[in-house]
């Protein structure tokens, strides 16, 4: 563990994403150690971490930003790629190799960073992660969801994250926060998505076995249950991965039982294991 007393003091940066189209994404970077990246997941913004990166900026040199059209980052105006932009962070702050730890779709990009550029990722944290290449079930939720975003409504979208993903309700720990992130970024969202752009090798889980890092996976006892079988996935087919269940936690779990997380990645990430 980092003799480190505590972090510094936050600061932010805007980095520029790769592309002729400009824009900037809002990152903020705190503490000493080794370097640990932060990803939030679609329809959220960095305030997800809000609660475990002062925490775990004791330890580490810790970096977490808004995805491209999300939270402080400018909207898209042509196709981008999660994962470039992602290697567009990694170059502005200068680190050859970082940890990464992602949420839902952050930790889907974590994924497909880590088959692209299996050097640079010294540690996979993947928390209530997706998986590129997952056939997710078409239940009436997903067919309601495809609706909101062919639609644009927002509202309904926003309705849907709230009631599928933050099923333990907005009285729970960390409601008002979380439900003030979806409701601000279900338009952004909207617009982001059009753009997105995945390569046509966009299948991680049918390359689950050459993820090189070590690889813990962590999910909430209420998430979707979909969630809990790419879990039984990642830990089956990652080399070597360990899996965590944290009790009294959904989709949303760094802000819902942000203590348990943050001794999970702690114990994970720790210096000798990522030098």
């Amino acid at each position: 563990m980092s003799s480190n007393t505590g972090p510094t003091v936050p600061v932010v940066h805007e980095v520029r994403p790769p592309g002729p189209g400009g824009g900037r994404l809002w990152a903020e970077r705190g503490g000493t150690g080794s370097p640990v990246v932060l990803l939030h997941g679609a329809g959220m913004d960095s305030r997800l971490w809000d609660v475990v990166a002062p925490e775990l900026a004791r330890h580490h040199d810790v970096i977490r930003y808004d995805a491209r059209g999300l939270g402080r980052s400018t909207a898209p105006e042509q196709p981008f790629s999660d994962v470039e932009d992602l290697r567009a962070v990694l170059d502005h702050f200068g680190l050859r190799r970082a940890a990464l730890v992602g949420l839902s779709m952050g930790g889907e990009t974590s994924l497909d960073f880590a088959l692209a550029h299996p050097g640079r990722v010294a540690a996979l944290g993947l928390v209530g992660a997706s998986v590129s290449g997952h056939p997710w079930p078409q239940d009436p939720e997903s067919v309601a969801y495809a609706a909101a975003r062919r639609e644009r409504d927002a509202a309904a979208l926003a309705a849907l994250e709230l009631s599928v993903w933050a099923s333990m309700g907005r009285a729970a720990r960390g409601g008002e926060l979380i439900e003030a992130m979806v409701v601000d970024n279900a338009r952004r969202r909207i617009v982001s998505e059009a753009y997105l752009a995945h390569s046509p090798n966009h299948d991680a889980e049918a390359h689950l076995g050459d993820i090189t890092a070590p690889t813990l996976v962590i999910h909430g006892d209420r998430d979707h249950p979909e969630i809990g079988a790419i879990a039984k996935r990642l830990i089956a087919d990652i080399p070597g991965a360990r899996g965590e269940m944290v009790p009294d936690a959904d989709h949303y779990l760094p802000l819902r039982t942000p203590e348990r997380l943050t001794e999970l990645l702690l114990g994970h990430l720790s210096p000798y294991r990522i030098r």
